[in-house]
């Protein structure tokens, strides 16, 4: 659903004046009192956001402790949830009569248009069938593209050489970097929907001041393997159990500029991905069991914190966790901290 002039819903609490506009019949010693929130005003956002968090609570409706955007009402009849970005929000549930109520209390009091069964959100592609729900970014990658100017056919199957290394003083500076930032900033929001470029955008990201020919070199073979895996996506069956598994992996210094470590890991709720990170530790590790215990508690942090989400949706998890390290370093782990318990 798509709300109508949001920002003008919000109520000022705080006294605003402004010069009347032009050609409103208004003496020219007098000025505007605002009772309403406009577009540009500083509080707008603040103040729209806690009229329709009010008119939501209003409705039975609470919000998530993880997310503060999301709305949750749980009933006999089942659960709805509404999730809110601005001015667009997505609505669904397994209380169908409940669904209809709220869209109806919400067009009594904004003015709402319905889109129909979400097909597109923020750049994301969703097709639901009966088997699951399918996510792509199809339309945005091909956007990406134009922007970098790749109009020919080539494309690339491999997004790295092996054993390739990037540092801050590879190849020339570029003259205009502003391309360069455009291109690694919507990788990152690509990376939403693609896990396999998640590294080497992390790569890249560190180099944006100044960013050189080398690196921007390697964001173009990035964008050309893309064109030719065009349509990859994440896909959620109806058929996946909501049992977690974590895959870890830390790669100790492999930074050649600062030898600080990159930790990585994969969550699967069931046969779906559903977390996933490329990051390169924040301390420098002397050893590579100390690179192993820290990406094991970044891991581990985000299992916990997915399973709280869950148990909130109601699908609490009713056996540990496994966690599976793909680093010799995991064999002085002990073998009880690869098993994650949320039973308590």
């Amino acid at each position: 659903m798509d709300m109508k002039n949001a920002f003008l819903n919000g109520d000022l609490k705080k006294k605003v004046y402004m010069k009347p506009p032009p050609g409103y019949p208004c003496p020219s010693s007098k000025v505007c009192l605002l009772r309403k929130t406009l577009y540009g005003l500083k509080p707008a956002p603040r103040e729209w956001f806690d009229k329709f968090s009010t008119t939501i609570c209003n409705l039975g409706f609470t919000y998530s402790p993880h997310e503060n955007a999301l709305f949750i009402r749980k009933s006999e009849c089942g659960v709805v949830l509404l999730l809110l970005y601005i001015d667009d929000m997505i609505i669904t549930g397994d209380d169908v009569d409940g669904i209809s109520d709220l869209k109806a209390s919400l067009h009594c009091t904004f003015e709402m248009k319905y889109l129909g069964s979400l097909s597109y959100f923020l750049g994301l592609e969703v097709i639901s069938t009966d088997d699951g729900i399918y996510l792509s970014q199809a339309k945005y990658a091909l956007d990406l593209l134009g922007c970098a100017g790749i109009t020919d056919s080539r494309t690339k199957s491999t997004l790295f050489e092996p054993n390739v290394r990037f540092t801050p003083m590879d190849g020339t500076v570029l003259d205009n970097p502003t391309l360069y930032r455009q291109l690694v900033g919507g990788l990152v929001y690509l990376t939403i929907t693609r896990p396999d470029i998640a590294y080497p955008v992390h790569v890249l990201s560190q180099f944006l001041s100044p960013p050189r020919t080398t690196h921007y070199a390697i964001v173009l073979r990035i964008l050309r393997y893309i064109k030719g895996t065009l349509f990859h996506g994440l896909y959620f069956s109806t058929h996946s159990s909501l049992s977690i598994q974590a895959y870890s992996d830390a790669d100790w210094a492999d930074d050649p500029s600062y030898r600080r470590s990159t930790t990585g890991f994969y969550l699967f709720l069931g046969d779906a991905l559903i977390s996933w990170r490329a990051k390169k530790q924040t301390f420098t590790a002397r050893s590579s069991t100390e690179t192993v215990y820290r990406d094991f508690v970044d891991t581990t942090t985000e299992v916990v914190s997915i399973c709280s989400r869950l148990k909130y949706l109601g699908a609490p998890q009713s056996s540990s966790t496994k966690v599976f390290c793909d680093n010799r370093s995991c064999n002085t782990l002990p073998h009880r901290a690869l098993r994650l318990s949320h039973k308590t």
